[in-house]
């Protein structure tokens, strides 16, 4: 009878826990029988939209007085149980795409179908149009949403007792909450990790690809910080860790706290370096150098494969049935190269924005100044004996550069910018190479985010 009686309880607190964070979190309606065929879904495999929301009412209305809501973040996370994988594919805010036409909903106006940022999507037709636009730009099976606001991030690091992270730079940044940040390994509060996400004019070369990419090795230290911790030990901790952010969640009527759970509890058996962030390949937009355009055929194909269920896998895997029968080409890893950038264009601070955005790309700063000698017509990458891997993986991030040997340098790679310069490559990533899959595309892994500067 005792022992009954204890199994009731437990019971009746384990819906209570279920409820209380169920009533927090709010849910919204999506109506699919306006949308017509929709992409075929693959049974065993969960594609689910992540949006950061940058709405500003309420309690976020600290972040600023924009008008409307638009998604910070958005992404589009494939979580394979079965392969023991998760893809988190990055879409760029400053995306130029093909929009549908969306009815009004609640207080939303709708749209008729054109060509705008992506956002958009989001503010003329709420989440529904956004989940619609995706799909239809995608071909993927998007199964389920998650929102999460400015509060809810910041809450979300601090239930986890903060991310620590190594921070190449110290970082200034007034419009991001005020972000002062040290160099140095750092462990970011909720309001740290917020500004950190958020921030782009104060880091790198401003652009929101240079941000993803930081976004990119905040999520793989949080999530080191999650998975070595007891947060996934048990439903308890689990459940623990949902209620201290369901007040800021939205998710579709679909996506209960049970099925939350249990992605969440099977994230434990996947491994780090099995979780892998790319960005949508993306160049330039011809008509404003300030949006960008999908590139194309990577980009139709790299939705492909995440539709298919044949994204995840090992990066580093040599694809099959090539029939070339040689070595995989060595590739560097970017955390073990150290940069000096040399600038020989005249442009006043040129070289530290150079050394910062490949600071951002993972890659260690080795000082700037500018050159002594003659400066190459082209911008080059210089690099003494046994570091050309190193050498290619500093020239991939440029939008154009050559390499060339100087037996006179030892394992340093040096930069000299030149009147050539014209940037990064727009795509983001880890320094290039095959994604997951053989898609390809720049990749990183959870694994490959610097929790320390060791």
């Amino acid at each position: 009878m005792v022992s009954t009686g204890l199994v009731i309880c437990s019971l009746l607190a384990g819906y209570g826990v279920y409820f209380n964070i169920y009533n927090k979190i709010s849910q919204e309606e999506i109506d699919f029988d306006e949308w017509g065929d929709r992409p075929t879904r693959v049974d065993g495999v969960m594609n689910i939209m992540i949006i950061g929301s940058d709405v500003r009412s309420g309690d976020n209305a600290d972040y600023g007085d924009a008008e409307g809501e638009r998604p910070d973040v958005l992404a589009v996370a494939h979580i394979s149980p079965e392969k023991e994988t998760a893809t988190l594919v990055n879409i760029p805010r400053d995306s130029i795409v093909d929009m549908p036409a969306c009815d009004p909903k609640g207080d939303k106006p709708g749209q008729q179908a054109h060509t705008a940022m992506i956002g958009e999507a989001m503010n003329s037709g709420g989440v529904q149009c956004l989940w619609k636009t995706v799909e239809d730009l995608t071909d993927v099976h998007i199964d389920h949403f998650v929102s999460l606001d400015f509060v809810g991030f910041k809450d979300m690091v601090n239930a986890v007792g903060g991310v620590t992270m190594c921070i190449p730079e110290p970082v200034r940044d007034k419009k991001a909450g005020n972000l002062n940040l040290e160099a140095g390994e750092q462990t970011l509060d909720g309001e740290e990790a917020l500004g950190y996400v958020r921030s782009r004019k104060g880091q790198g070369d401003g652009s929101d690809l240079a941000r993803i990419d930081r976004q990119q090795d905040f999520m793989g230290a949080m999530l080191k910080e999650v998975m070595s911790g007891d947060t996934l030990s048990s439903p308890t901790t689990v459940n623990s860790f949902m209620g201290s952010v369901a007040e800021s969640l939205t998710t579709d009527d679909g996506l209960t706290v049970s099925t939350m759970g249990d992605i969440a509890v099977a994230m434990r058996e996947v491994d780090l370096g099995d979780v892998q962030f790319i960005t949508v390949p993306n160049g330039p937009h011809p008509a404003d150098p300030n949006r960008v355009i999908w590139s194309e055929p990577k980009a139709t194909e790299l939705w492909k494969q995440v539709a298919a269920d044949e994204i995840s896998g090992d990066p580093d895997e040599e694809e099959g049935g090539s029939g070339g029968g040689g070595e995989k080409e060595e590739k560097a890893d970017p955390s073990e190269v150290s940069v000096e950038v040399l600038n020989g264009t005249g442009i006043p601070g040129l070289a530290d924005e150079v050394s910062t955005g490949l600071t951002t790309r993972g890659f260690q700063p080795a000082g700037t100044g500018n050159p002594t000698g003659q400066v190459p017509p082209q911008t080059t990458v210089y690099y003494g004996s046994g570091q050309k891997a190193a050498a290619e993986a500093v020239a991939e991030t440029f939008t154009n550069a050559a390499t060339e040997e100087n037996p006179a340098l030892g394992e340093t790679v040096q930069v000299i910018v030149s009147q050539d310069w014209v940037g990064f490559k727009a795509s983001s990533g880890g320094g290039g190479g095959d994604g997951p899959g053989g898609v390809d595309v720049d990749s990183k892994s959870a694994a490959d985010a610097k929790v320390d500067c060791g």
